[in-house]
């Protein structure tokens, strides 16, 4: 009897690229989902976060992140709590990094999948390390207050929240801008003596 190879998640995004223009008959064959970013017309999928764990990046993933908790405990941290940080840290740095993209689509489209498989690695290996079962649609203890639901949908639900996050930051970061350099804006003389005669009159 001969087991189907573990294949690397980049074969699988990159066939499914490539599949042409049945998602759907994609979606059931490889268990990815995909996103229309209508901004670029471009097509972007992720796994699902089953999918991933039948991927040959995920046990090396989860193994980093055992490796990062470990480290972590080490210094009197629980699992649980050094999980919670990691993740609070890393997704205000993907944040952060959005909000000053020059090309948003673009960095939305690199670091979508990333951020999910890296979410996903960390759930597992607090699992692990606490010698618990995988998480199964429920987020391990310590994730509870993460703000995306990991497992909804496949995954889809924090891939589609995800997404629609990281394109608002630069548009938050674009009006933030706006109103600072109309703070900043010099005011006229003609609008300085008006403003003198209304106080006046006052």
């Amino acid at each position: 009897m001969t087991t189907s190879p573990t294949p690397a998640l980049s074969e699988l995004l990159a066939g499914a690229a490539a599949a042409g223009n049945d998602h759907a008959g994609t979606e059931k064959s490889t268990g990815l989902r995909h996103i229309h970013n209508h901004a670029t017309g471009a097509v972007v999928w992720f796994p699902t976060w089953q999918a991933f764990r039948r991927t040959e990046d995920w046990a090396e993933a989860v193994a980093e992140q055992e490796a990062v908790l470990a480290k972590a405990t080490e210094e009197g941290t629980s699992v649980a709590a050094a999980a919670a940080e990691h993740l609070e840290q890393q997704l205000e740095i993907l944040l952060e990094r959005a909000a000053v993209s020059a090309d948003p689509n673009a960095f939305v489209e690199a670091n979508l999948v990333p951020h999910l498989t890296e979410t996903w690695a960390v759930a597992d290996a607090v699992a692990r390390t606490s010698g618990e079962q995988l998480p199964d649609g429920t987020p391990p203890a310590g994730l509870a207050s993460y703000p995306y639901e990991l497992y909804t949908q496949d995954g889809g639900v924090f891939a589609s929240t995800l997404w629609n996050d990281l394109l608002d930051a630069r548009r938050r970061r674009a009006l933030e801008e706006e109103a600072a350099r109309k703070a900043l804006k010099p005011v006229s003389r003609k609008a300085l003596k008006n403003a003198a005669r209304k106080a006046a009159r006052r």
